[in-house]
């Protein structure tokens, strides 16, 4: 009788948080928890200075942390969950990084996404679409 394998019992979409799925789990809580923190400070601290940049870091907190749980749950709503965090931070970082360019008046301090995420070494412009790749390449 062979002998059953771990993997043998593993969803097909278990890969999301195995291999290159993991790295990415890891950069998305990185970024669920400096997009958070950062918000947090920003809006408790001097709220009306930008109001409209401390909002849309607080949304990208949470667009990165429903992407983590999503990746980290994996199964047909993890994956859900992963697909429209990406989707919603790709939207998002393309959005918010033209405005930021075309109307810097708008944008008085960076978030996350301003400038397509040239604080954080453009890594919030590549993370979506390395994250919907992943997702795509891995689907059951």
């Amino acid at each position: 009788m062979p002998e059953e394998t771990p993997t043998a019992t593993r969803p097909r979409d278990a890969a999301l948080n195995s291999g290159i799925g993991r790295v990415l789990l890891l950069v998305y809580g990185i970024f669920a928890l400096s997009a958070s923190a950062r918000a947090l400070v920003q809006i408790s601290t001097h709220f009306s200075e930008a109001p409209l940049a401390y909002l849309l870091s607080a949304v990208a907190g949470l667009v990165y942390i429903a992407a983590t749980v999503g990746l980290a749950r994996g199964g047909p709503r993890g994956r859900l969950i992963a697909l429209v965090s990406c989707s919603i931070e790709l939207a998002g970082v393309l959005i918010v990084g033209t405005l930021s360019v075309v109307d810097a008046v708008a944008f008085p301090d960076d978030t996350v996404w301003s400038h397509f995420g040239s604080g954080y070494g453009y890594v919030p412009l590549v993370l979506p679409f390395v994250g919907l790749w992943w997702i795509w390449r891995h689907r059951p």
